[in-house]
């Protein structure tokens, strides 16, 4: 995989990430670098008109191109590995149940949402009142100090690959943690936990430019970075006859 010579190890939202260095398949160098609950195979192995999520859960192996896509998939099935092994399992009952449909239905979109574009943030309440209401500059410039209490860890694999070439609009669906788990194993053990069908059918992330978070990129130094309507965007107005 010549493209993971692009890899910026060094990055922030990469800390903690296992470091691999591909040589041959990407399959095989993800076999090779711990213990997973699945195992990767080539996406050859994948049969015409089989749901990808139904295969990963019948057999225990996941089809995995050679792109860098599927690289930080893996990677994070290395990290994550209860929370992705229960995202597989809910994703295939869904599909087991409402089969594979032109519109996924709320949960399977949810889930798809975050298992692509997903994070977990830690973090003091204030924080998380200035995201919800998506107040940025109290988010980002008032609040500031109080980002050195928190911790934002990312999900997502397709967002880990966008950020291999980062560029401000990039954002993270943010799911909220417990300040108080300490460890990456309890962090995934609290995920798989807190997938419960009905509320993350509802979404419950919130939109977080990854890019504006404090120490994770140089130009963020500026005030002025967060007076970018078309990336820090204000929330939709209800219209008054809606009220």
């Amino acid at each position: 995989m010549a493209a993971g010579g692009l890899i910026d190890w060094s990055a922030p939202w990469l800390q903690g990430l296992p470091r691999i260095a591909v040589e041959g398949p990407v399959h095989e160098a993800l076999n090779r670098a711990g213990a997973a609950p699945v195992r990767f195979v080539p996406q050859s192995a994948l049969p015409p008109g089989t749901a990808y999520e139904q295969f990963i859960h019948a057999t225990g192996t996941v089809p995995t191109r050679d792109n860098l896509h599927d690289f930080f998939n893996g990677l994070v099935w290395l990290r994550f590995p209860h929370a992705k092994r229960r995202l597989n399992q809910l994703q295939a009952q869904a599909i087991a149940a409402d089969g594979v449909q032109a519109v996924r239905g709320p949960l399977r979109d949810a889930l798809t949402v975050f298992d692509e574009n997903g994070a977990v943030l830690q973090a003091p309440e204030p924080l998380w009142d200035a995201l919800r209401a998506r107040d940025w500059q109290r988010l980002f410039i008032h609040l500031r100090p109080l980002w050195r209490e928190a911790r934002l860890t990312l999900f997502g694999h397709a967002l880990l690959e966008k950020l291999v070439s980062p560029r401000k609009p990039m954002v993270a669906h943010v799911h909220p943690a417990p300040p108080a788990i300490d460890s990456v194993a309890e962090l995934d053990a609290w995920l798989a936990q807190s997938m419960e069908p009905r509320a993350w059918a509802a979404k419950p992330f919130a939109p977080l430019p990854v890019l504006g978070v404090p120490g994770w990129w140089p130009a963020n130094e500026a005030p002025g970075f967060y007076a970018d309507p078309q990336v820090f965007r204000p929330p939709r107005q209800i219209p008054s006859s809606l009220v």
